[in-house]
């Protein structure tokens, strides 16, 4: 090969690494190049000393063809690719080993049509995988309807931001205060009718997202957690790494505090994590 032909090869070896950063990296990111001492340009989605930005025009997002709707927040891809929905949790169906949540046929069957056998977008955030390792992705039509934000609206799946995955976080928080405002969906349904937190000691409690008010009265820390203190046996538990998106907890103290999640029990002790702000809410 002449050295004409061997610099067109290389710059196309460059091209497709800088097409292959912008599909690998967050949509916010950007792309970087610089050059070394020795004269070799190198490509980033990260910034390195000397580097400059590329303003280059952001590609064509691929649509991705939905096989399945399994639930509300879960879908199957062409290509066995599952998708978990970012920031919102569905009540459960009815599977093999669980008996069905008020609300969970009427999200799957909302999301099916919708979408299955149609194409949809997807939008990332700062992880891409889940623990089961479904991708994790704010899911969109062909349209352009953001799909996570449309359950919420409807009153079809509850905000559940799990740090450090906010994009659209306050977009979504929006929209369940004006599902909860109208009484659509799961917040007119009785099994979300909000329950007494001091109560769950004696009549013990359901398994699934929840609801239940009552008054803190103190503060107690350790090295991974803040807790809100209902009582001996009830608390609610922040993550330290997400503390400062709460401001301080001394203003829950003494007051009417809707707990917005899931109970765990340990012994005969009760707890609520919450991670996000919207997990809680002062009643005035």
């Amino acid at each position: 090969m002449n050295a004409p032909a061997r610099m067109v090869a290389a710059g196309k070896l460059l091209l497709l690494g800088v097409l292959a950063l912008l599909a690998l990296a967050p949509s916010e990111a950007g792309v970087f190049r610089w050059i070394d001492s020795a004269g070799h340009t190198h490509y980033s989605d990260r910034p390195q000393p000397g580097a400059q930005e590329l303003k280059l025009n952001k590609l064509a997002a691929p649509y991705y063809y939905v096989q399945r709707v399994y639930d509300g927040d879960t879908l199957l891809l062409k290509g066995d690719i599952r998708v978990r929905l970012l920031g919102i949790d569905t009540p459960e169906i009815e599977g093999r080993y669980r008996l069905e949540q008020a609300g969970g046929s009427s999200a799957r069957d909302w999301l099916r049509q919708r979408i299955e056998g149609q194409k949809v977008r997807l939008e990332f955030d700062q992880e891409r995988h889940d623990h089961y390792q479904r991708l994790l992705a704010h899911v969109f039509t062909v349209g352009g309807e953001h799909l996570n934000l449309l359950l919420v609206e409807e009153g079809l799946a509850v905000v559940s931001i799990f740090p450090p995955n906010f994009k659209y976080g306050t977009q979504l928080a929006r929209a369940q205060d004006r599902a909860e405002a109208d009484r659509r969906g799961l917040w007119s349904m009785p099994d979300y009718v909000p329950q007494p937190i001091l109560a769950i000691p004696r009549e013990g409690y359901q398994r699934g997202w929840r609801r239940y008010q009552g008054t803190p009265v103190a503060i107690r820390s350790s090295r991974k957690y803040a807790r809100l203190v209902f009582s001996k046996q009830v608390e609610v538990r922040i993550p330290q790494a997400q503390l400062d998106l709460f401001g301080k907890l001394e203003r829950y103290l003494e007051k009417q505090l809707e707990v917005r999640g899931w109970v765990s029990r340990r012994k005969e002790n009760y707890s609520i994590l919450v991670r996000h702000p919207s997990g809680l809410k002062l009643l005035f």
